[in-house]
């Protein structure tokens, strides 16, 4: 959440960046509130220090005092809590460097790096290929789970493990990243600490937080959409040192997302399921640091998709199409052939303190919040897909690639 000293001494600041992303939120309305919270705040203490000058002879008069206090103390908690539910409700501010626009369509194409594999047939979607070399089996998945599940098998599964492997070896090694496998359920209240339960009031579209999210109501815990949800609160109520920082970490986990709102959009095969496995960074840093951290998930993230020779584009998400914790966000598009388009594959935020200002995760001896940032390792299915796609062969099999070779022990997959 937001630093109320920010909102008090900067509201037209605020809503002009709640315009911007699209928000409607009635700021004069919270600082009414808050300046209502700040005076019974003052009368609360004023009547405690009268209450200290009474002596014995006033017990009337104190008890009198005593009583008002009382009642003025619960207003102030239902105040005090409406102010609470209020600040959930703002959003983080975009960066400044973050380009304006309502939705996706103004998001911004960077670069786009790699050359797009050539071929001398049509290429085939990844599906086609993959039920004809038995890597997944989305009909049984249908009749075990329904729709949007399905059976990765075979040297599919070879090749996740892979992807894995080479994954956790690249950044353990060389960037320090401490491997994490984390719990996929999670108390409410650190998700949304994380920024991901607030129900809001977005132009032209609807809040899919709570949509997206499987609730386990009969145990108030919740499924993690992605690894960062549940490393994040890992230091919850923790002040860490500030030599430790950036403490950086790299989580595999299986996530659960409802995808609503995306019915008859990817419903067949893997690229848009209700379960999958991911890889996910996850930075806490100064903030200072920060942009430097992002730019370095972003530069890892590209580095990857280079090692598996993957052509891709980097897109600069505008205002509207930011996630309620983030202040900055790039997405990495990897080229399938057989679908003759991009599609995502790794997204990278920084959210700077607005998930540590909810969760009070600060550093010393500064004693300030860090900054908080995630970033896509690797999208198992997705990749998996555009390793499928790309790297097809004409008489239907997949050649493996090349930095993957000595995880799966084999050079093609038929």
């Amino acid at each position: 959440m937001l630093d109320i000293k920010f909102i008090r001494e900067n509201p037209g600041k605020l809503k002009k960046a709640l315009k911007n992303r699209g928000v409607i939120f009635d700021v004069d309305y919270f600082l009414k509130i808050d300046e209502e919270k700040r005076k019974k705040i003052k009368e609360i203490e004023e009547m405690r220090h009268r209450q200290k000058d009474l002596d014995r002879g006033e017990m009337k008069e104190a008890k009198n005092l005593k009583n008002q206090r009382k009642e003025k103390e619960k207003i102030l908690s239902e105040i005090e809590a409406e102010t609470d539910i209020l600040l959930k409700q703002i959003p983080n501010l975009s960066l400044e460097d973050v380009p304006f626009g309502k939705d996706e369509s103004a998001n911004k194409i960077l670069r786009e790096v790699g050359e797009k594999p050539k071929f001398d047939f049509k290429p085939r979607e990844y599906m086609e290929i993959a039920e004809k070399l038995d890597l997944l089996d989305i009909k049984r998945a249908a009749k075990v789970s329904g729709s949007r599940f399905g059976y990765l098998k075979n040297d599919a599964v070879l090749l996740e493990l892979a992807l894995i492997q080479f994954v956790f070896e690249s950044l353990v090694k060389k960037y320090n990243f401490i491997p994490v496998i984390p719990p996929v359920m999670i108390k409410e209240e650190m998700m949304q600490g994380m920024g991901y339960l607030e129900k809001s009031k977005i132009k032209n579209q609807k809040s899919k937080m709570n949509e997206e999210i499987y609730f386990l109501r009969n145990d108030e815990l919740v499924l993690v959409a992605t690894s960062e949800q549940s490393i994040g609160p890992m230091h919850s109520g923790e002040i860490l040192k500030e030599e430790e920082l950036p403490k950086r970490y790299i989580g595999f986990s299986t996530c659960f997302r409802r995808e609503a709102g995306s019915y008859g959009k990817d419903t067949s095969g893997i690229l848009r399921v209700h379960q999958f496995d991911k890889m996910e960074m996850f930075i806490f840093a100064k903030p200072e640091d920060s942009e430097k951290e992002h730019q370095l998930m972003l530069k890892i993230e590209e580095e990857l998709m280079q090692a598996l020779k993957i052509s891709y584009r980097v897109v600069q998400l505008c205002t509207g199409d930011l996630a309620w914790p983030s202040a900055a966000t790039y997405d990495i598009e990897a080229w399938l052939p057989g679908q003759n388009q991009y599609r995502e594959t790794h997204s990278t935020s920084n959210c700077t303190d607005y998930q540590s200002r909810r969760l009070n995760i600060r550093y010393k001896p500064a004693n300030r919040f860090v900054h908080t940032l995630n970033g896509t390792a690797t999208a198992l299915g997705r990749t998996i897909i555009a390793v499928i796609e790309n790297y097809q062969q004409k008489d239907g099999t997949v050649l493996v690639p090349e930095v993957l070779r000595k995880y799966l022990n084999k050079d093609i997959i038929s």
